[in-house]
């Protein structure tokens, strides 16, 4: 009987569905679990970077509830160096890269230490800006995923100087579905919009901000020009994360630069 199967990749592992009624696996193929009833995956090898043994979970609760222990780690780890993390989220040109470029130079002149994660899918250009700035920096590259995860972060700690900074950024790949349900063990989320997106883009995409504890609304300064009101932008934040710090913000020239800096207690 043919096999019906797909297969897919994350940091996590690399992941073999196999349906309910299909026949066993070549086990030379790949390890595999069938169960009456339901799809089962199995999570095989990691790749040469990875290596980790091989675990049988279920398709989205078990691959989620890997990652929130991950991130728990990393986060008890952060703790235990006494660095305090943020992961910043946002599409690609929100201005992730150039806020956290102004909050490194603002810790600067408080004697603070940064450090930098930068995620994309691929190249090295936001953690070359990261390094311009004399800050011990990791760069992530995700391939075909569009997310960091917690895994690639606490691997990406294992490259950073932990017991001299203070203060941690981990730049997420841009993106505003894919990061939404992969913690990192930050410390606290931040999630960076700008007015060249459109009014309606906290709508189209709620969970990102319902998610994050501050959102930036960036870009202010081209708000005539792009026709945008940024009032549409924070009324809509305020509905869908009343909880959260909103900041308008023209980070290219500086503004609410402090007033982030205070948000995150810096």
């Amino acid at each position: 009987m043919d096999r019906e199967e797909h297969c897919f990749c994350t940091s996590l592992g690399r992941f073999r569905i196999y349906a309910a009624d299909s026949s066993e696996p070549d086990r030379n193929h790949d390890q595999a679990i069938r169960s009456s009833g339901a799809e089962k995956v199995i999570l095989t090898s990691r790749s040469p970077a990875c290596m980790h043994k091989v675990v049988t979970v279920d398709l989205e609760k078990d691959i989620l509830s890997e990652n929130r222990r991950i991130a728990d780690e990393n986060k008890k780890h952060l703790e235990e160096h006494g660095v305090i993390s943020f992961d910043f989220l946002g599409a690609i040109g929100s201005g992730k890269t150039l806020i956290i470029e102004k909050l490194v130079e603002v810790l600067k002149e408080k004697g603070k230490r940064a450090a930098a994660i930068a995620g994309d899918v691929s190249g090295d250009d936001d953690y070359q800006r990261f390094v311009a700035h004399g800050i011990p920096a990791a760069n992530v590259n995700t391939g075909k995923e569009c997310h960091l995860d917690a895994h690639l972060v606490d691997h990406a700690l294992e490259d950073l100087p932990l017991e001299g900074i203070d203060y941690l950024f981990i730049e997420n790949v841009g993106n505003l579905v894919c990061p939404v349900d992969f913690p990192l063990g930050s410390y606290k989320r931040i999630v960076v919009i700008s007015v060249t997106e459109g009014d309606d883009m906290v709508r189209k995409h709620p969970a990102i901000f319902a998610f994050s504890d501050v959102i930036v609304i960036n870009k202010i300064d081209l708000a005539k020009a792009m026709e945008v009101d940024p009032k549409i932008l924070e009324r809509d934040a305020r509905r869908t994360n009343p909880g959260a710090k909103i900041i308008m913000m023209d980070a290219r020239h500086g503004v609410g630069i402090d007033e982030l800096a205070k948000a995150l207690g810096l």
